[in-house]
């Protein structure tokens, strides 16, 4: 067993009512895969998944609360507003599975909303932080069981069994926030959609957030902020590939930018090199010109139709929503499993 399970194992089940973490997948191979292949392609690119280790989570929930991103602070005035009104919606719900659940601060709305609720499963890449926010949840919530799973969500993973209280797909309720389905093309967003559908099962429901933005003047700023946190955030990937990978990357050399493709809807984040230089990484070394970038993040912002196509797509039907009246026109949209 792995040292970040046996803290689980000793700490969380003892004290509260926390399962041992369940790892999905080991991490490091397919990191070092994405990486190696990534940084050989034309146009280099990392996924934007591997942003996210203990540190990345962290630079990430400072993303959160600075006064340029918008998401967080329209979708949470959103779920205030739906939270209490969500069970009486939807009917009893048993298991709230949260997908890249980070530090689970919005889930806390739904917790607190949905009585009937039986246990919470957050599903993160980052075990770190998921053990964190799983202890913290646990120790305010103490009727609830919380059974954390380690996995890529975009890969196939399993629920944990509900056991003598397992019921029936009709009281699982997923949920998305943070239009992180803004981070997948349209064709990998339909793929997750359904695969989220085949692993809560048929007749399960989604609460997912989606941010539609496309003013350039509210999107830049809002990833490349001017205390610099973004660019940290983007920049610590090239930390880890050198604690993790044995890269040799100086960060100096090397800057973030955002830019907004109006043309694929979506915000781009990039690692742009500053000088023709070579890095190696796990023995082998790629060659930067000046100029050359690594591209690590796509932030597509689907139109409401647009969104309603891709849901219907993979299986889902759009029950209700609720959308930001201000510049933003963020939406949450309770899906419904359509089989």
């Amino acid at each position: 067993m792995k040292p970040e399970f046996q803290w689980a194992n000793a700490e969380l089940s003892a004290r509260y009512n926390v399962t041992p973490l369940t790892p999905a997948f080991r991490v490091d191979p397919q990191f070092e895969a994405d990486v190696l292949e990534g940084l050989d392609d034309d146009q280099k690119h990392i996924p934007s998944i591997w942003l996210y280790d203990r540190r990345g989570s962290e630079l990430f929930e400072e993303i959160t609360e600075v006064a340029e991103y918008y998401p967080t602070r329209t979708e949470t005035r959103l779920l205030a507003g739906l939270a209490p009104e969500l069970e009486s919606e939807i009917g009893g719900v048993h298991s709230l599975v949260e997908i890249g659940s980070g530090s689970s601060r919005k889930t806390r709305l739904l917790l607190a909303a949905l009585g009937s609720l039986g246990r919470y499963v957050p599903v993160d890449i980052s075990s770190d932080f998921l053990r964190a926010a799983a202890a913290g949840l646990a120790r305010d919530f103490p009727s609830l069981s919380v059974q954390p799973v380690v996995a890529d969500f975009t890969q196939p993973f399993a629920l944990p069994s509900a056991g003598r209280d397992a019921v029936d797909s009709a009281g699982n309720l997923g949920f998305f926030p943070g239009s992180t389905i803004g981070n997948f093309t349209p064709d990998a967003a339909v793929a997750l959609m359904a695969q989220l559908g085949r692993t809560l099962g048929p007749r399960s429901r989604l609460l997912i957030g989606v941010d539609t933005t496309q003013d350039p003047a509210l999107l830049i700023p809002a990833y490349d902020d001017a205390a610099g946190v973004t660019a940290e955030f983007n920049l610590n990937l090239l930390d880890r590939i050198n604690r993790e990978l044995e890269g040799a990357f100086d960060r100096r050399d090397f800057r973030h930018l955002a830019r907004h493709d109006p043309h694929q809807g979506r915000i781009e984040m990039h690692l742009v090199s500053r000088r023709a230089h070579e890095v190696r990484v796990r023995g082998r070394t790629f060659a930067f010109a000046e100029g050359e970038t690594i591209h690590t993040e796509n932030c597509y912002k689907y139109s409401p139709g647009q969104f309603l196509r891709m849901a219907h797509a993979a299986q889902w039907r759009c029950e209700r929503s609720w959308q930001d009246g201000g510049r933003t026109g963020f939406t949450v949209y309770l899906l419904r499993r359509e089989a």
